[in-house]
């Protein structure tokens, strides 16, 4: 009983926090990303610098600055335009999807996990953000109401007192 107890209050608090599974990514990282984006782009291997560009985009769409997303969203829809790998072209359309929940626009990072999922419907990741997509349109959702009825309230209450008062 405790234990269930323990989980709604923890799934409440999880509900008003915002908090999801999706990793964070630390300035640190990224810098060291950008190093090793300018070290494979001296080399001669195509390879290697698409993958450190790959964990780059990963890196940025994983950042907690909104700039940083921006800028890793506009580095992965420009590499879309490339001819790759379909499963590399399935993570890049994931990691857009996480640069879209990132930055707000919840609709358009539903879409690309679904079309994510239609590739691969087992994929554990874009299982993961297709649910905490869906918590936070729902909680958005539920704030909003509440935020709305807070108004009705506000104004109705306001109506009757300048009623009251007249008469």
């Amino acid at each position: 009983m405790d234990v269930k107890i323990s989980q709604f209050f923890e799934s409440v608090g999880s509900f008003f926090s915002g908090s999801d599974q999706i990793p964070w990514c630390d300035r640190d990282i990224i810098m060291g990303c950008e190093r090793e984006v300018a070290d494979a782009s001296k080399g001669d291997s195509d390879e290697l610098k698409s993958e450190s560009i790959m964990r780059l985009s990963w890196a940025l769409v994983h950042s907690r600055q909104s700039e940083d997303v921006q800028r890793g969203m506009a580095m992965l829809e420009a590499s879309l335009a490339n001819s790759s790998p379909p499963l590399q072209q399935q993570e890049k359309i994931y990691l857009l999807a996480v640069g879209y929940y990132r930055s707000g626009d919840y609709s358009r990072s539903r879409q690309l996990v679904e079309k994510c999922l239609e590739i691969a419907p087992d994929w554990r990741q874009a299982l993961v953000l297709k649910k905490a997509i869906e918590d936070r349109i729902a909680r958005d959702g539920v704030i909003g109401m509440g935020i709305t009825a807070t108004a009705v309230g506000l104004i109705a209450g306001g109506i009757a007192a300048a009623l009251s008062r007249k008469k």
